[in-house]
């Protein structure tokens, strides 16, 4: 008897501009892509929310609209790289389907509603391997995403290096 057709898989993997987060995509494509044509990989990158600026912060300089929108526009231009750079990584798979979304906001709001959005079958991302001061004060996407997204969650640290040159 002939085996069912494979069952489509989607795959998120949220990417930024991070070492760790290009680690996570290209391990990612090496061990769970299997060059299925029912596999769609889906990468996301979050553009965390701008400050809220009043037009006069506390020194007492004004900020124009011009400044605002330069930092809006540097936003939009980080984000095109980091997923210009995620879809050269995704070239050489043959028959997977490659997606890209950009979302506005904080990277573990944004990561976990596309994770239920979609209907994806994993998400894949990278850990930045903050100790635990640095992560008591910035939050831990990786772990919140953990603890929030109801599909499996493989977070991929990247193994140190030990300083030397090879």
């Amino acid at each position: 008897m002939a085996d069912a057709a494979a069952k489509e898989r989607k795959i998120l993997v949220a990417v930024d501009e991070s070492e760790e987060s290009s680690y996570a995509l290209s391990w990612c494509i090496e061990n769970i892509i299997t060059g299925n044509s029912n596999d769609t990989l889906i990468l996301l990158y979050s553009i965390p929310p701008r400050a809220v600026y009043s037009t006069l912060d506390g020194t007492g300089y004004l900020f124009s609209s011009d400044i605002l929108a330069t930092m809006e526009r540097y936003s939009s231009e980080v984000a095109q790289c980091v997923m210009e750079k995620a879809k050269r990584a995704c070239e050489a798979l043959n028959g997977v389907k490659v997606e890209t979304i950009v979302e506005h906001g904080d990277a573990r709001d944004v990561i976990c509603q596309a994770a239920e959005k979609l209907h994806v079958d994993m998400l894949v991302m990278g850990s930045h391997g903050y100790g635990v001061i640095k992560r008591a004060f910035l939050g831990s996407v990786s772990n919140h995403c953990a603890q929030n997204v109801k599909c499996p969650v493989l977070i991929v640290k990247k193994p140190k290096t030990d300083g030397r040159r090879k």
